[in-house]
This record gives C-alpha cells, sequence and structure tokens, in this order.
C-alpha cells in the first residue's frame, strides 16, 4: 500500500485499505477532537461507542448471522490500531469488548447463549466485561478465590474481581470461579452472568494513571444465582479457555501499542517540523533526527510483527508464540516511543496542551494488561522449549 512517510509499506486488500481509510476519518472525526475531554471527565463516551456499534466494530470477528461484521483478526488489528491514533483509552474499550467478553460466549458458549447474547454484543446495545482478575489473583489465575456451588439447576456465585474493564458500564461479564476447590486450574470454570441477576454489581470505580475514560471497576457477586445452562462450556474448563482468549486478545493490545505509538511518533514528527531552536527547526538536529529514526524504526517493527500474528489467526495456524512476541514487544515500543515524544516536545509535552503526555499516560497499561511483560517471556519461552 501507498503510505506516508509515517507508515509502513504492507500489502493489504482493496477492502482492508478501505476500512483502514475510513477507520482513520472516523477517527479524526468523532473521537481526536474529544479525547482529551473524555481523559479529563473520565466518563465513559457512550455515544462513540453507540456509533462504532452501529458501524459492526463491537463485532467485527462475529458472524454476520449473529449480527457480527464477519471479519478476521487483520481487520481487528486495523480497527484498533486506528482507534488507538486518536484516543488508546477508546481502543482499549473496543479490544476488551470485541476479544474479551463477546469473543469468549461465540466461540465457547452453547447456541442459547450465543443468541441471547451475542447480538446484543454485536450491536453494541450492551458492553460486555470479562472476569478473571481478583485482588489476590492477578497473573496467578489458580489464586482464584470466586466461587460458583452448583444448587440444583442453578450456579450460587460468591466474590469479586477487580481492575474489571467495564464493570460498571458493562452488562454482561464472562466469570471465572471455583466450580473444584481440589482441582486447582482445572477446578476453574467459566459462567455468562448479567446484571439482571440479583446479588450482581460493580462496585469501586478506579481512578488511574492513564486510560481514564476507560472505565475500570471491581465486580461483587453475591449469592448470585446463575442458570446452570449459563455455564460455557464443561466444568473445569474456564481456565484453559481464558488462556486461548488471551492468545486472541494479546493480538489486539499490540495493535492497540502500534496505534498508540503511531499516535505519538506523528505528533513529535509535526512539533519537531514547526518547533524553532537556535535558528533551526527540531528536525534539523541530528540529536532529534537520531530520535525520531529509531522511533519510527521500531513503531514499523512492532507492527509486522503484529500483523504476522494476525495473519496467522486467520490461517488457523498456531499464534501463541507471534501473539505473545507482537504484545511484549509493541507494549514497550510504545513506551518507549511516548516518552521520547515527550522529549522532543520539551517542557510542551508536559502539558495538557499537547497529546503526547497522554500517549504516554495510556502506555504503561500495555506493559501489564493482558499478562505483564514478564508474563509474556515466560510463555514465549515456556512454547519454545515445549515444541523442541
Amino acid at each position: 500500500m501507498s503510505d506516508d512517510v509515517t507508515g509502513l509499506s504492507f500489502h493489504l486488500s482493496d477492502d482492508q485499505e478501505v476500512l483502514r481509510a475510513h477507520m482513520r476519518s472516523f477517527v479524526a472525526d468523532e473521537i481526536m477532537p474529544v479525547a482529551l475531554e473524555f481523559d479529563e471527565s473520565q466518563e465513559f463516551p457512550y455515544e462513540i461507542f453507540r456509533k462504532l456499534g452501529e458501524l459492526g466494530y463491537l463485532g467485527i470477528v462475529i458472524p454476520t448471522e449473529y449480527g457480527g461484521s464477519g471479519m478476521g483478526y487483520m481487520e481487528y488489528a486495523l480497527i484498533v490500531e486506528e482507534v488507538a491514533r486518536g484516543c488508546p483509552a477508546i481502543a482499549l474499550g473496543v479490544a476488551a469488548h470485541n476479544g474479551l467478553c463477546t469473543s469468549h460466549i461465540f466461540r465457547f458458549g452453547n447456541e442459547e447463549l450465543r443468541q441471547k447474547y451475542i447480538p446484543r454484543l454485536a450491536a453494541g446495545q450492551t458492553m460486555g466485561a470479562w472476569g478473571l482478575t481478583e485482588p489476590s489473583a492477578g497473573s496467578d489465575a489458580g489464586g482464584t478465590q470466586t466461587t460458583a456451588v452448583r444448587d440444583g439447576d442453578h450456579y450460587i456465585i460468591n466474590g469479586a474481581k477487580n481492575f474489571i474493564t467495564h464493570g460498571n458500564v458493562g452488562d454482561i461479564c464472562v466469570v471465572m470461579a471455583v466450580t473444584d476447590k481440589g482441582a486447582g486450574k482445572k477446578g476453574i470454570s467459566a459462567f455468562a452472568v448479567d446484571k439482571s441477576m440479583t446479588g450482581y454489581y460493580g462496585s469501586k470505580k478506579e481512578n488511574k494513571l492513564g486510560m481514564r475514560c476507560s472505565d475500570t471497576a471491581g465486580l461483587t457477586f453475591d449469592n448470585v444465582r446463575v442458570p446452570a445452562s449459563h455455564l460455557i462450556g464443561n466444568e473445569g474448563e474456564g481456565f484453559v479457555q481464558a488462556l486461548q482468549i488471551l492468545d486472541g486478545g494479546r493480538i489486539s493490545i499490540a495493535a492497540l501499542s502500534v496505534g498508540l505509538a503511531q499516535g505519538a511518533l506523528e505528533a513529535a514528527l509535526k512539533y519537531s517540523n514547526e518547533r524553532v531552536q537556535f535558528g533551526r527547526r527540531l528536525n534539523e538536529m541530528q540529536a532529534i533526527q537520531m530520535k525520531l529514526a529509531k522511533m519510527a524504526m521500531e513503531v514499523d517493527a512492532a507492527r509486522l510483527l503484529t500483523y504476522k500474528a494476525a495473519w496467522m489467526r486467520d490461517q488457523g495456524m498456531n499464534f501463541t508464540i507471534a501473539a505473545s512476541q507482537a504484545k511484549l514487544y509493541a507494549s514497550e515500543v510504545a513506551v518507549r516511543t511516548a516518552e521520547e515524544a515527550i522529549q522532543i516536545h520539551g517542557g510542551y509535552g508536559y502539558v495538557k496542551e499537547y497529546p503526547v503526555e497522554k500517549f504516554w499516560r495510556d502506555s504503561k497499561l500495555l506493559t501489564i494488561g493482558e499478562g505483564t511483560s514478564e508474563v509474556q517471556k515466560m510463555v514465549i519461552a515456556r512454547n519454545l522449549v515445549a515444541a523442541l
């Protein structure tokens, strides 16, 4: 494709080119003008998500017969990347809604659950949440304390989750809970739960460093009676399902990281071309040129890793290593690129008049969520060793 000097020459189909151009226009018109406003207010941008739902971008990889767009992971990556150029926090919501809750119910749920929830989620009529993390169980899912006890035709769920994206704004949640305390990770099961069920409610909304208009909150389950038909798959399969969902989710976080880094790079290029010091534009100074060159190189490398993982996912290949590599590298590139963009802006990079301080604040979560950088290295190493 033909792109500007800040982008990557990478072959996309005509339809993918049209999608990318459409998303870039949508982001410029609908997201960029209000990104800082939502960051300041920490309000969830309902209207933007309503429009994204109408456009089919909240059911990207869901088949059309369930109300989705029937696209692949390459398209998914392109959409998330472009949204992140304008507002990483909104892109995080797109990624979490598509890749976690909606994808989990569609991939592993029975037909009853699919028909009940997927069309609503794909249309954006409600946002979806995904409940794995707990106060004592982050990367160590084996520490899960939330329980689900069978009671006739129902399960009774008790416990709490934290750091849940869409914890307050989402009405539908996939919840991981222990059904067999003696089986470790093999005793964790997944359930589709919605807020019409008594005893399920959102709790503390987190006041975060970045991603501030993305709703992050705790969830509480107080004797919630969930129909047995809402068990996703079979008992004991929740942890394995979660790992597979996280593999795909890491592609979206990698794409988000690429979009954030691209946005920061573009801001740095623009500022360095406008700012004059010592009688020269900043981009005429070798020290600044070296920064820009490295930033551009790393963004393109991150994009290639991300597109490779998305392509492998679409081809039905084993993409676990590729997804972790993309997520690990792209998230750390996002942090480095945003920080260098601030450095290039100097004092102006530290104030909200310019977008780079927000890119930097938003970037740090990407090395933590969907598996920390350290966890990604463990996943890559373990899979490499297992393949010997």
